[in-house]
């Protein structure tokens, strides 16, 4: 998982970026209860543990590769615990958290074996019947999207990663795709919909809730 040119790009974004990516509390809400003990895996500057802080959820943790951004998330929210960590390992033991996060990081991990590296540790750190919240980038069809995907396809070898000019290479994935690396969980919920992307673009995506097998 650990890339420095990426981490490089996540701390010059930290101070610039705002993340639109939806987190659907509503839902979350349903199947996690507010004294559950929480971990969201890449949290960036923690917007969406604040938010579960504000709508009272207390045992919260988040974990993130970029310094940038656990700094600005400590500067913002000091009341969270927030910490950067390698990017490789999840320093938590086996069976520590009732609920783990994975919000629009698969899109920056564009490898199939870091993709199930990090559904692996997430498995490994979640107790039985563990929920995982994902969310993510799906494959678009639309021209501009259709021709990165071929530019860079060969180059990556596989469809759907692409490269921003700023430096970050992202992946958009097929729903088969987030079905196979889910596969140690229950299916609660998956949803299409469609997102707004931190450079103001649209894409397609989904969320996603399983409970760990």
């Amino acid at each position: 998982m650990k890339n420095h040119n990426q981490e490089k790009y996540w701390n010059d974004a930290a101070e610039k970026k705002e993340f639109p990516t939806p987190f659907k509390i509503e839902e979350f809400e349903k199947h996690v209860s507010k004294g559950m003990n929480i971990l969201d895996v890449g949290c960036g500057y923690g917007r969406i543990l604040n938010e579960l802080y504000s709508n009272g959820f207390k045992n919260l943790t988040g974990i993130d590769y970029s310094q940038g951004m656990i700094n600005r998330g400590l500067n913002e929210h000091p009341y969270l615990n927030l910490i950067k960590t390698d990017g490789d390992k999840i320093p938590f033991p086996d069976n520590e958290f009732d609920a783990v996060l994975l919000v629009a990081v698969l899109t920056s991990n564009t490898k199939d074996e870091e993709q199930e590296n990090m559904i692996s540790e997430i498995c490994r750190v979640l107790k039985d019947d563990g929920i995982l919240y994902l969310t993510d980038f799906l494959i678009n069809q639309d021209k501009r999207n259709l021709e990165r995907y071929q530019k860079y396809g060969d180059k990556y070898g596989i469809y759907g990663i692409f490269e921003l000019e700023e430096g970050a290479v992202l992946r958009h994935h097929t729903e088969e795709h987030i079905l196979k690396l889910t596969k140690n969980f229950d299916k609660l919920v998956l949803e299409k919909t469609v997102f707004d992307t931190m450079n103001g673009h649209k894409s397609n995506g989904f969320y996603y809730i399983g409970k760990k097998k």
